[in-house]
């Protein structure tokens, strides 16, 4: 469970977040909107650790935040984070090899083997195998984005931030991974929190979407307020990750999934009792 008490962000004399407080359940998707500049990336970087509150406390299941990012946190940024010059396998390795040794960044005998093997699964879980040896620039957008998943994932995160990650892919590929980014939120043990423009983006994929605005938004109250919660939107019918059931919505369909008919509908034509037509 992430707890956000009464943090403020403020750089210099400018406010950039003010009076934010909310929790965040374990396994939950939240996806953050509101116009540019009100402070959703700020946040997200608080989460993660890059940015330190100015005022208020921040709790990962009742701990404070470390100082810095850790394995306990993922990310995915919009602009591909991945290293060009390593092959997927070698992206996707490269964060046990830095957890096993952090200058040499190097695993070798049985511990590669497994890791490897671990890599492999995960690639092909997110869907790129018989990529391994290509390097990123060999890779399409939406490819290069399942391989930064993969490398966020490698090290099982309990928090998974996401940074606009989808922005920039064609909707196809878009669809493509919100299908993917649903199955790994169901199968794997992760919180989710991911900052979007898109509303569609975020009432698909989210189970709770939460708005950033600035109440005083003039040029010269600008640095003087900033942003906070205006509003907390719970998704309905509740999406749960986990679901064993995954017929239990079918009758409720996502945004992205087609209506399925159930009976006559007021447009069809009259049956007669044989069922034809009358």
């Amino acid at each position: 469970m992430i707890v956000v008490d009464n943090v403020w962000k403020e750089y210099g004399d400018q406010i950039v977040l003010e009076k934010v407080s909310l929790t965040i359940e374990d396994r939950a998707f939240v996806a953050l909107v509101g116009p540019s500049g009100c402070g959703k990336t700020t946040f997200l970087k608080l989460l993660l650790g890059e940015e330190r509150p100015t005022q208020g406390t921040i709790t990962l299941d009742g701990e404070p935040l470390s100082p810095e990012p850790g394995p306990d946190r993922g990310v995915v940024f919009q602009r591909y984070s991945v290293f060009p010059h390593l092959t997927v396998l070698g992206n996707v390795l490269l964060g046990k090899e830095f957890a096993a040794s952090r200058f040499r960044a190097r695993l070798v005998g049985p511990a590669r083997r497994a890791a490897v093997e671990e890599a492999s699964e995960l690639i092909a879980e997110v869907g790129l195998a018989g990529s391994e040896t290509k390097f990123p620039a060999q890779l399409s957008g939406g490819m290069q984005q399942r391989l930064a998943l993969a490398q966020a994932l490698i090290m099982k995160p309990r928090v998974l931030l996401l940074d606009e990650p989808f922005g920039a892919l064609d909707p196809g590929i878009r669809a493509e991974i919100h299908v993917l980014m649903k199955r790994l939120w169901n199968e794997t043990n992760l919180t989710v929190v991911m900052v979007t423009h898109d509303m569609r983006e975020a009432f698909t994929l989210g189970t709770r979407v939460i708005a950033f605005e600035r109440p005083r938004n003039r040029p010269d109250e600008r640095e003087r307020y900033g942003a906070s919660l205006s509003r907390d939107i719970d998704i309905w019918p509740p999406r749960r990750a986990g679901l064993i059931d995954p017929d239990a919505f079918a009758d409720s369909p996502d945004r992205d999934d087609p209506i399925h008919q159930v009976g006559t509908g007021r447009d069809d034509p009259a049956l007669s009792p044989q069922g034809d037509p009358a």
